[in-house]
């Protein structure tokens, strides 16, 4: 009879020997089934005595080659391999529930059923979070995109249904008239529909008011114009502790490439200008004064300090805290 040793070589003996289970070890089970989800989409941040929690509504995958504006394909996918991304990122959706003692503040309400199952999170992370959705009692929106507001409404009802619903008035004349369908960009067209129907029932219980200009909207909560992204975007801001928190919706889209070049816009922009003057001024101020801010598509929670690097910026995300 031929023997093994034969047939096989000593190194192939040596590595089926290394690779035997032990006969000290217990027979292996069969592998338990991936998991694939992620903890519960909120994370819970102190300012002086205000409470905000950070909800995530999901994640969408989007091409910042070729989203990305003032800038060239090449160039933007040569800056996302050293943060080591591909093109396609999935960028955050996130918005933010301010608990200032007498009053849940709502500040963006995701996609809704923009995306899919890749968003409408938003109320299983408030449920996550301790709330419900019916304790919010105010909603301000930093401007009407869809990733932004179609969160008020799922399948015609009201998700929030006991808020009244707060947006600069520039905002709401730009995209709750359905006149301006001729008025408004080709690629902008479905913003005016997928507006009129997440505000309509907020509108039809009359619960949707609108401001013009700076000031305090909510108690402690003050509204900064920012136009340009949209007409009548908005910032907003919160002081507590001796420490300022913005929230700056679409000022900032994708930290990993505007960080350094804020100059750099996004299709998206309604006026692009604008919106990157809007962005550099954000940045120095924040970095001048340690603003903690509240980024709508930063990775979530989305909460960190824009620090100066030269003639750029850095992103540090907050410093964890278990709040004990």
């Amino acid at each position: 009879m031929t023997k093994l040793s034969t047939i096989l070589p000593p190194l192939f003996l040596t590595a089926t020997a290394l690779l035997a289970t032990p006969a000290w070890l217990p027979a292996a089970h069969a592998a338990a089934p991936q998991v694939r989800t992620q903890a519960p989409g909120f994370y819970r941040v102190l300012l002086g005595d205000v409470e905000i929690t950070a909800l995530s509504d999901g994640t969408v995958t989007i091409p910042l080659d070729t989203l990305l504006t003032n800038t060239g394909a090449a160039h933007v996918k040569g800056v996302l391999a050293t943060h080591h991304l591909g093109t396609q990122v999935e960028t955050s959706i996130n918005a933010y529930l301010v608990n200032t003692g007498k009053r849940l503040v709502l500040i963006d309400t995701g996609a809704g059923a923009s995306f899919g199952t890749h968003g409408g999170h938003l109320a299983d992370s408030i449920r996550a979070a301790g709330y419900r959705p019916e304790d919010v009692d105010t909603v301000l929106l930093t401007h009407i995109h869809g990733d932004h507001s179609n969160g008020l409404t799922i399948d015609g009802k009201a998700v929030l249904p006991n808020a009244e619903v707060v947006v600069a008035k520039r905002e709401a004349d730009a995209w709750l008239d359905p006149a301006n369908r001729t008025k408004v960009r080709p690629d902008s067209v479905h913003v005016i529909d997928e507006a009129l129907a997440a505000f309509a029932p907020y509108r039809q219980a009359g619960r949707v008011r609108t401001f013009d200009g700076p000031g305090e909207v909510v108690p402690g909560i003050r509204a900064v114009p920012a136009p340009g992204h949209t007409p009548g975007h908005t910032v907003y801001e919160l002081t507590g502790g001796g420490q300022t928190m913005r929230f700056v919706g679409d000022t900032l889209h994708a930290k990993d490439v505007q960080m350094a070049e804020p100059q750099v816009t996004i299709r998206f922009d309604e006026d692009a200008n604008a919106a990157r003057r809007q962005r550099e001024a954000l940045f120095a101020d924040a970095a001048a004064r340690g603003i903690i801010v509240a980024a709508a598509h930063t990775p979530f929670p989305g909460l960190g300090y824009i620090e100066r690097n030269g003639s750029a910026y850095t992103w540090a995300p907050l410093n964890y805290s278990s709040l004990r």
